[in-house]
């Protein structure tokens, strides 16, 4: 047996508390394979729904290592799922799909929906995107938000494809807003929205966050001399009771950016002035090269200097499917009631 075959097989039979009990919970998206911490860095198996989405990021797999991985799955789970393999390492799957064994079946590529805490999500392997349309290591805090919000106004910042909107919505939300700058995220947002008829409706905002946020939190929009700003939908100063803040490592737009590793600051700072006051805010920053006490403490301080110090500061880890050998995950989800 190789090397690989012997890491997936140790990995899938360390998960199946936990998959016993996922399956309990009516989720069936996981991570199954966390290469770099199980023995094969660079490469990913996820499961969403009947969907096996395999994904390489240092170098292709071999064809017999990818059937042979295949085959471990399927036969775990008695040949149900549908396999795709992407190929990240090269610009995107520069990989030689005519081949049967790289290629996907139609019905892997199709409209599939996965489920997660009882909800319904959209499932696509390939998309205008390149990353799947459910973060997997969000889902604990995905579960905190539905556990936490009845009854309270939820703003959902760099909502992405709106997992947390929906989770408040299922826990009872009065109020959830969805704030994201790509219309194809909020889009699909929508999309889940209508795969849960169940649940009350949500507002999306297409906007950039930086005039989004310094609005709702009653700050003025900065603008440089001389350089006129590209249209941004006005809305009034509001605060939330709970706010969800989960962005991107880096982006830049004619509103400012945002840079996790030398500038969390000028995200924090409105967010938390469009914070209740009693209220709570979920922050996260998924750089590994942040030592999580020393983002605590920058945190902690600029909460302080913004007038609205911290109560009480919570940790919440990613589930078991993403394991940490030195217990320092890249994921950090910072809970602070205001």
């Amino acid at each position: 047996m190789s090397a690989l075959n012997q890491a997936l097989r140790a990995a899938l039979a360390a998960r199946q508390p936990l998959l016993a009990e996922l399956h309990a919970q009516a989720t069936d998206c996981y991570r199954l394979f966390h290469g770099s911490q199980e023995g094969a860095a660079g490469l990913t198996v996820d499961r969403y729904g009947r969907q096996l989405l395999v994904q390489s990021f240092h170098r292709p797999l071999e064809r017999e290592a990818l059937q042979a991985l295949i085959d471990i799955y399927q036969e775990s789970f008695a040949g149900s799922l549908l396999p795709v393999y992407n190929d990240r390492s090269q610009g995107n799957s520069r990989i030689d799909r005519s081949d049967p064994v790289y290629a996907a079946e139609p019905a892997a590529l199709g409209e599939l929906v996965g489920h997660e805490w009882g909800l319904n999500y959209r499932v696509r392997a390939r998309h205008a995107g390149q990353d799947p349309l459910l973060f997997l290591d969000l889902r604990n805090a995905r579960g905190w938000i539905r556990r936490h919000s009845a009854g309270r106004s939820v703003l959902n910042l760099f909502a992405y494809t709106c997992g947390v909107g929906l989770c408040a919505a299922a826990g009872g939300a009065r109020r959830v807003v969805n704030l994201d700058f790509a219309e194809g995220n909020l889009a699909v947002g929508r999309e889940n929205a209508a795969l849960n008829p169940q649940l009350p409706e949500m507002q999306f905002v297409q906007s950039d966050y930086f005039p989004a946020i310094r609005q709702l939190a009653g700050l003025p929009i900065a603008q440089r001399r001389g350089q006129r700003l590209p249209h941004y939908p006005r809305l009034a100063a509001e605060r939330f009771d709970l706010v969800f803040l989960d962005p991107p490592a880096w982006a830049r737009s004619a509103f400012g950016t945002v840079d996790l590793l030398r500038d969390y600051q000028s995200l924090l700072k409105p967010a938390l002035l469009a914070t209740a006051e009693g209220g709570t805010l979920v922050c996260c920053n998924n750089l590994a090269k942040v030592d999580a006490e020393d983002w605590r403490e920058q945190v902690l301080r600029c909460a302080s200097k913004s007038g609205r110090p911290v109560r009480e500061a919570e940790w919440l880890a990613p589930a078991g499917d993403f394991p940490s050998r030195d217990a320092r995950p890249p994921l950090k989800t910072l809970i602070l009631h205001l």
